[in-house]
């Protein structure tokens, strides 16, 4: 459900962009990036307001509160500036995500062709930290050819405009599961 009936959100088809991916990549059809996130799935959720998420269960960036409606600035301290005891819990917090699966996310295991159109599904479960390993490598990874090579010669999360807002959101997100597993709504990545 994308809370249709609280009225957090609404299902609609995923419409993923037409538009060209550049001429640093001159292949068309052969990587499961192309057409994101259509060959895994086809609906989502359209969060209404200030609600986001899989299932816009919760609150934008920088919004809290029952309805989402209150701001909320976090500060990020400078990494050279913290105290022992800020290290410490930031490391601790890191293991904790290392040790916790993820209630909400799990990862794909093969290919979009490997899967053979969704009819043999290989996901797996995976901790909170190496999700967000496994996201950083599938927008980084290498395109995977047909003939069963591979073109080293792409990076889609840092040779391309996206860099710096998906990195932006990457880190937002991260800093969000780690606060949902540790319980510590102030927390924020340095």
């Amino acid at each position: 459900s994308c809370g249709e009936v609280s009225g957090r959100g609404v299902c609609q088809d995923v419409v993923p962009s037409n538009s060209p991916v550049g001429a640093q990549f001159p292949f068309s059809g052969i990587d499961d990036r192309e057409n994101w996130p259509i060959v895994f799935y086809n609906r989502t959720c359209q969060c209404q307001g200030n609600f986001m998420g899989y299932n816009c269960g919760e609150c934008r960036f920088g919004y809290t509160g029952p309805n989402c409606t209150v701001r909320r600035s976090m500060i990020r301290k400078e990494i050279f500036r913290m105290t022992t005891a800020e290290k410490d819990k930031l490391i601790a917090y890191l293991n904790l995500a290392k040790r916790t699966i993820s209630p909400d996310y799990v990862i794909t295991t093969g290919t979009y062709e490997q899967m053979n159109n969704g009819s043999n599904p290989m996901f797996a479960d995976i901790n909170v930290y190496d999700l967000f390993v496994w996201l950083h490598y599938y927008a980084s990874r290498d395109a995977f050819l047909e003939d069963g090579s591979v073109w080293a010669n792409i990076d889609f999360a840092h040779e391309a405009p996206g860099f710096l807002p998906w990195h932006r959101f990457f880190l937002l997100l991260w800093e969000r599961e780690i606060q949902k597993v540790t319980g510590d709504d102030n927390f924020t990545i340095p």
